[in-house]
């Protein structure tokens, strides 16, 4: 058994506690404060856990509460200062701020701007060199796990060269209408996957008699040798159908192992943002490190996708601050749409912190969004565009999706993401196939109980006095690593396999 390394002691002489804007009315613990201690020149009222806020001035009921510079909440009760300010004393503010420091803007090229990628026909570039096994409808998803097994045990040894046989299944395809924002949603994510170029060649395999048909994948012209497609009901079964797929995925496969990786340039990356199990931290290390990485990415002519929707709420400002007139517009009607459809279905917006995320010393939408747009770096937005669109545009951009990771990361892969950055402050456990996903997270105590599964410590930023310029160096390189072929730590576990998630809009029929 592999015990995990002893948690990182703390240098002699770091920060107890960090006020991350001037105008902050908040203060961050950096470690668990007692009672009784002075932290940034005040008397703690009460216990601080880690990560979590204490008040710095004194505030009355409905008084705004100010973290990165912005309003995240406003408080419920008199707050003193040094008390502990969490859920019990805030809440969702009515009046959001509007106000953003600056313009986009990015820094000078990195040293390095190339990788080792596989270079496409249609001028695309693979990180991965997967054979996809893609289900058109529910009742084929068995059917495509089998069959990646099967591959994967009789086909695998014999084409070493390939990353495997990825089954990509889903809950849809049936008991839904045959038009309408639900079905375009399933059609545009499915063909996108088809035609990604992390895909040395894709079987799409259906029942027969479902709404979602076959007719629809048609290959593109550079797929056509690597394309086959069938209905489980015109083969003869089941067992047949792996029979069959087995057949049709020899030359597949024969043609993707002599793919060879190739001297490629960053331009041609496109990275997804995501996080998930955020914590007080995320905002503070690995979300702006990751914008770092994110900058450098863009400066070398790469591209950046920013997502998840109702986790920019009451931060929006600070990207359309950086957009053009018509990118703001369509960012700023996304809340609108996103506003609209969680009052239709009974919810709102300003419930989307999870109890872990509480824990972890999150409060409102307003304090996570605010973190989560950290992730965007300084970069100007280049373009807005619908979940699982593909990306028209190289720079950093915005897809619409909803906050739930493996539907967002599924809308990214599909409009064109061969790689994925996925920050967490509680451990969440996430992969991404046909693209990889590197871990970052966000303080020294995760990475020490889950270091299986994280690729970057970004709490050192925190607790070492680590820069977060460094930092973001550090994640830039690990992604061109694992853009190049290096392992992550999803990989090696084999995650990947079971989370593809369409997002599902509509009525189920």
């Amino acid at each position: 058994m592999t015990l995990p390394p002893v948690l990182p002691h703390r240098p002699a002489g770091a920060p107890d506690a960090i006020r991350l804007n001037p105008a902050d009315s908040v203060g961050i613990a950096l470690r668990p404060l007692a009672a009784g201690e002075h932290a940034l020149g005040t008397l703690l009222a009460d216990p601080i856990p880690l990560g979590h806020k204490f008040a710095l001035t004194a505030l009355s009921p409905g008084d705004a509460v100010v973290k990165y510079g912005q309003i995240m909440a406003q408080a419920t009760q008199a707050i003193a200062p040094g008390q502990h300010v969490h859920v019990h004393n805030i809440a969702m503010s009515a009046v959001h701020s509007h106000h953003a420091d600056q313009r986009g803007h990015l820094p000078p090229p990195p040293a390095r701007t190339t990788f080792q990628g596989y270079l496409r026909p249609d001028g695309r570039v693979g990180t991965r060199n997967f054979v996809g096994i893609l289900a058109s409808v529910n009742c084929s998803s068995t059917v495509c796990h089998a069959i990646a097994q099967a591959a994967t045990r009789v086909l695998g040894p014999k084409y070493p060269n390939i990353d495997g046989f990825a089954p990509i299944v889903h809950d849809q395809g049936c008991g839904m209408a045959a038009q309408g924002e639900g079905f375009d949603v399933l059609v545009r994510t499915l063909k996108g996957y088809r035609d990604h170029p992390n895909f040395g060649g894709v079987l799409i395999v259906g029942l027969g008699c479902e709404v979602n048909q076959l007719t629809l994948y048609k290959p593109t012209d550079w797929t056509r040798d690597r394309y086959h497609s069938f209905n489980i009901q015109e083969v003869g079964g089941s067992a047949s159908a792996v029979a069959r797929a087995l057949e049709l995925l020899e030359p597949i496969a024969a043609a993707a192992n002599a793919d060879i990786r190739s001297t490629q340039p960053v331009r041609a990356l496109t990275l997804g943002m995501q996080c998930g199990g955020s914590d007080g931290f995320s905002g503070i290390t690995a979300n702006p490190a990751l914008g770092v990485a994110s900058d450098m990415l863009v400066a070398a002519g790469g591209t950046s996708i920013l997502s998840e929707t109702p986790e920019i709420f009451g931060a929006e400002h600070l990207l359309i601050a950086r957009a053009d007139p018509a990118t703001g517009a369509r960012i700023a009607g996304m809340i609108d749409w996103w506003r609209d459809y969680a009052a239709k279905n009974g919810a709102s917006l300003d419930n989307n912190p999870s109890p872990g995320n509480k824990k972890g010393g999150l409060t409102t939408i307003l304090e996570k969004s605010l973190g989560a747009v950290a992730k965007a770096g300084m970069a100007p937005v280049a373009g807005a565009f619908a979940y699982a669109e593909r990306i028209a545009v190289p720079g950093l951009v915005y897809m619409d999706s909803p906050g739930y990771d493996p539907v967002a990361a599924t809308g990214q892969v599909a409009a064109g993401a061969n790689l994925i950055a996925f920050t967490t402050g509680r451990g969440s456990c996430f992969g991404a196939k046909p693209a990889p996903s590197v871990k970052l997270a966000s303080n020294s105590t995760l990475f020490a109980q889950m270091h299986e599964d994280m690729d970057i410590n970004c709490g050192t930023v925190v607790d070492q006095g680590t820069d977060l310029q460094a930092m973001g160096a550090q994640i830039y390189d690990l992604l061109l690593d694992a853009a190049s072929g290096q392992r992550t730590k999803s990989e090696g576990f084999g995650y990947g396999d079971n989370e593809f998630v369409p997002w599902k809009i509509g009525a189920v029929l």
